[in-house]
């Protein structure tokens, strides 16, 4: 495989940042459980994760490949590793907090990185396609093990033994650092020559480009619904089904998992199918599913869930809605990075990073009221608003991306 090693080491470096910031679901219900916080005040650990990570994408996006994509993802893996270690020896809320600050931060680095080499390494619209969707369904796998990494440390009567889950999530980031090190790697040839200031300005006069503007407020509106989810997952879980705190956190992962199954099939299925009636298709679905199975949960007679064997079919149901909102977001971002020069791939990145990161913050906060104010039967009926919006996004941006193909 041409770039093998490369290739490599951007999933191994996804792989681990995947188990590292979706775990704050899971933190979040452990805040609740341990810290006795309230949900609203538990939901800004998905700002102090998101925030930074548009702050440092603000920073650095537009002149990264001057600094080296190798070098930024080692100062961002070097960095988790710490974070992980202070995380142990913090057991609060506020270091939950630093923990998430440091691993938003680092991320900013390394998905810049991922996603602008992807850029180097393929030819052509498919190709792009194919690895954007692997490497984004190897993130939603590294998810799923988080939901079991963390239930394995996590002992009753023992309200500290989670913890020590971060020594080996440490560990995994430390030998991801020793194998992007040995990795062979260039960087672009074209950034010569350029001032720091000139790439910044231009990082901003992309969003003078209607494509770009469509395609920002796209990820922003899907980032929205896939963390509001994601984040709120176990702790619906609890509440709703009435599962123990580490059957909570292991159900979640079937929407971990559906996410990455749905994203490989759509490389797989996008090499035949245009992209927009594959999105169409999965939002449409997503949307049914929202609207029919939450429903059914609001008289759900929660009886006493000693087993897997004791779970309402329900409760397995609605998470396979991650099969179908899976394929929105790497395909959205292939679409639209495909069709712009090499060149501004970085640039573009930081964007994406920035609205993604933006959009997370919001859903997850919106969601974290409405399990408050509306109940958590109910608060996920706000993602339907969202779905609504992208499916309008879809064929504004189909358009435009034509047009920007038949110019070029």
């Amino acid at each position: 495989m041409k770039h093998f090693g490369i290739k490599l080491s951007l999933y191994l470096n996804y792989f681990v940042f995947a188990i590292l910031l979706n775990s704050v679901g899971i933190v979040i219900l452990k805040s609740l459980n341990n810290y006795g916080v309230a949900e609203d005040t538990a939901s800004i650990l998905e700002a102090f994760k998101d925030l930074p990570i548009a702050i440092v994408s603000f920073l650095v996006a537009s002149f990264l490949p001057r600094l080296g994509y190798k070098k930024a993802m080692l100062i961002a893996l070097a960095l988790v590793t710490f974070g992980c270690i202070s995380m142990y020896f913090g057991n609060s809320f506020d270091s939950a907090k630093i923990l998430f600050a440091t691993v938003g931060a680092s991320f900013a680095l390394i998905k810049v990185s991922v996603y602008s080499v992807i850029g180097l390494v393929t030819e052509g619209t498919k190709e792009h396609n194919s690895l954007m969707s692997s490497v984004e369904g190897v993130f939603m796998f590294g998810i799923a093990l988080a939901y079991y990494l963390f239930p394995v440390f996590n002992t009753e009567g023992n309200p500290d033994a989670w913890l020590n889950v971060y020594w080996l999530l440490a560990t995994m980031t430390a030998i991801s650092f020793i194998v992007l090190l040995f990795t062979k790697f260039e960087n672009p040839s074209q950034i010569e020559g350029r001032s720091i200031i000139k790439e910044f300005i231009g990082m901003f006069k992309l969003l003078s480009k209607l494509l770009i503007i469509v395609f920002v407020i796209s990820a922003f509106l899907f980032v929205m619904i896939e963390q509001g989810i994601m984040t709120w997952l176990p702790t619906f879980n609890e509440r709703v089904l009435g599962l123990t705190e580490n059957m909570a956190i292991m159900m979640a992962s079937i929407l971990a998992i559906s996410l990455g199954i749905g994203r490989l099939i759509a490389g797989a299925l996008t090499r035949k199918i245009n992209w927009i009636y594959v999105l169409s298709a999965c939002t449409i679905i997503a949307m049914l599913l929202v609207l029919f199975v939450l429903p059914k949960l609001f008289n759900l007679e929660v009886q006493e869930v000693a087993g897997i064997r004791d779970i309402p079919v329900l409760g397995f149901a609605f998470p396979i809605i991650g099969l179908f909102i899976a394929p929105i977001y790497p395909l959205l971002n292939s679409v639209v990075l495909s069709a712009l020069p090499k060149n501004v791939h970085s640039p573009m990145t930081g964007l994406i990073v920035i609205f993604s990161a933006l959009g997370g913050t919001i859903g997850s906060r919106v969601i974290g009221y409405l399990f408050k104010e509306v109940g958590a039967q109910k608060a996920f009926f706000f993602t339907l608003i969202p779905m609504a919006a992208l499916l309008v996004c879809y064929f504004i941006l189909n358009r435009l991306t034509a047009r920007n193909a038949h110019q070029g």
